[in-house]
């Protein structure tokens, strides 16, 4: 399991900071893709999959993303289509009593994997954008490593046994702590320079996002009585398992350069 994990790393950390530092059409077909998977990995989760459907709102979610490399405006504008069209599908075409709730798994796969994962664009195409990414995926990174080891070595409380047994108080303290030195470190690595007044909030926001987005993931897993969202990343599961932290973090760092940073 470590070595597939390490040979995935090998391979896929490399593809990614290419793409980051590419950016435009590239990173954006980069990203569009990936939402693709993951879009496909949760809608297959859900109860009465059906893979029709589920191709078509993974595409939808796969638009949002596109849809912000356009312009931020556009997010809501995909965000949209991707409230009704599964409404009209189902409407029309699915049986009453499994309609409503193919919709709302359908919506919660568009906003949770298309609307989240559009922040990878947006925060790309701001100025800075390449190395405020590269801040917002190592630091999470930081998070996600930083507790597995500390959690292996003294974690003994359990943070959320009902949700992820494996977690453990212990780790996700020494998850947050790495995570804010990471970000620290990589603010002036990166020559972002961001004043201590602003830099910390961030790390400790981005520190936390990354937390509650991974128990939230587990959260989503749980409940649908599956320990990974798909198999496609050897060691990791699939494109899912490894987006879920990403997708809370690069939010917060997106809102938080255009909100609070002058």
């Amino acid at each position: 399991m470590l070595a597939q994990r390490v040979a995935s790393a090998a391979i896929g950390i490399p593809v990614l900071l290419a793409l980051v530092w590419a950016g435009g059409p590239w990173y954006t077909a980069g990203v569009c893709l990936v939402i693709l998977i993951g879009g496909y990995e949760f809608q297959a989760l859900a109860p009465h999959h059906k893979q029709l459907f589920g191709v078509a709102l993974a595409g939808l979610a796969a638009a949002i993303p596109a849809g912000a490399f356009v312009g931020a405006d556009w997010v809501l504008w995909f965000a949209l289509a991707g409230l009704l069209i599964p409404l009209v599908w189902t409407t029309l075409l699915e049986e009453p009593d499994s309609a409503f709730e193919m919709w709302t798994y359908g919506v919660a796969g568009i906003v949770y994997v298309g609307v989240l994962g559009a922040h990878f664009v947006l925060l790309r195409e701001l100025a800075d954008g390449r190395e405020w990414v590269f801040l917002a995926v190592f630091g999470t990174f930081a998070v996600d490593t930083s507790a597995y080891a500390v959690g292996r070595v003294v974690g003994k409380r359990k943070l959320a046994p009902r949700i992820s047994p494996a977690k453990t108080v212990e780790g996700t303290l020494g998850g947050i702590a790495g995570g804010i030195g990471a970000v620290l470190l990589l603010n002036y690595a990166l020559d972002l320079r961001l004043e201590a007044a602003l830099i910390v909030p961030l790390a400790a926001l981005l520190s936390l996002a990354a937390v509650v987005g991974d128990l939230a993931e587990s959260m989503i897993k749980r409940g649908m009585h599956v320990k990974d969202a798909g198999h496609i990343v050897p060691g990791h599961g699939g494109f899912l398992d490894r987006m879920d932290s990403l997708l809370f973090t690069l939010p917060v760092v997106y809102y938080y350069l255009i909100w609070v940073v002058p």
